[in-house]
């Protein structure tokens, strides 16, 4: 693991610290919601910071077997939100048992051409046919879309993340796994970001139904310092400063999009949170929603001019 890589954990680590120090000073002061929130958002940073760190610095087998796992959980927390009937057992058992892993597996044998493929074609006729063989034609297509969308969300946008350790970047060898935790670190900035600019600041209601919480002030404040901080960082990317700035932009842009839709159905299934696994986040896809969406873009941008 390459020098710079630590260097930037060290960065993130004294970061959470000054943030856990501040969220101290501000509970001994005030018992508000939002400082409550505030102080169980921070420590639950702290976890997930270590677990990406743990599998990270373990190399790319753990990595793989991480967010396989995250895999998992956002989809079982998406489908258990999702009215299912006994019919989708069969297509569920090959959502969890096969999609899953096989996506994994095909990133870690570094088959670009199945793993860019497999779940929006193979498995998108695959599902439906196991669907259509148990001939219960009752909301079939409602049905059959919820479970494929719940594949494209939390199997296939989410494994692009890891996908990046598999680029082949000239003049970065080796170093894959310092893009990937500048990716994760940028959507989280963001998140953070938007949250704390929109809750200083926040006074107009980007999408009051769908997420109150999301202003144009968080999102515009929010988005554009967490994109400077991403170009600050060129220097642990194969990016110049103004394509970091760029990919920086499209990271947070397309992080944004995946929270509001993901918001969006939410609410469609009358819950606030797709979970309570990470306390002050909600569920695991609460907190994977932003990377889902952004992972791929992030993934195909780099491709498509680095590699």
């Amino acid at each position: 693991m390459p020098t710079s890589f630590w260097n930037l954990v060290a960065g993130v680590v004294g970061a959470l610290t000054f943030a856990t120090l501040i969220g101290a000073l501000l509970g001994a002061n005030s018992k508000s919601a939002t400082i409550v929130n505030l102080n169980e958002r921070i420590r639950a940073w702290w976890g997930m910071i270590a677990v990406m760190v743990v599998a990270i610095g373990l190399g790319d087998t753990a990595t793989f077997v991480v967010f396989a796992l995250l895999s998992y959980l956002a989809l079982r927390e998406f489908i258990t939100l999702t009215p299912t009937t006994a019919s989708d057992h069969t297509a569920l058992f090959v959502a969890f048992f096969v999609a899953v892993p096989v996506q994994y597996v095909l990133l870690g044998i570094d088959w670009y051409g199945m793993y860019a493929i497999f779940v929006p074609v193979h498995l998108f006729f695959a599902m439906s046919l196991v669907s259509a063989l148990t001939q219960d034609t009752r909301e079939f297509l409602s049905r059959n879309a919820r479970i494929n969308w719940a594949l494209m969300v939390c199997v296939y946008g989410l494994s692009h993340a890891p996908a990046l350790l598999t680029l082949d970047i000239p003049g970065y060898r080796g170093q894959n796994a310092l893009l990937l935790f500048y990716f994760l670190l940028v959507v989280q900035i963001s998140d953070v970001l938007q949250y704390v600019v929109g809750k200083l600041f926040g006074r107009r209601k980007i999408a009051p139904v769908l997420s109150p919480s999301k202003t144009v002030e968080g999102f515009v404040g929010g988005g554009l310092l967490a994109t400077l901080c991403g170009a600050a960082l060129y220097r642990v990317t194969p990016f110049g400063f103004g394509a970091a700035f760029l990919m920086s932009l499209a990271i947070v842009l397309a992080g944004f999009v995946g929270g509001l839709v993901l918001s969006a159905v939410k609410r469609s299934l009358g819950a606030k949170d797709w979970g309570a696994m990470i306390a002050g986040h909600g569920g695991i896809l609460d907190r994977v929603d932003s990377i889902c969406f952004a992972a791929p873009v992030f993934f195909h941008l780099v491709r498509y001019f680095y590699v």
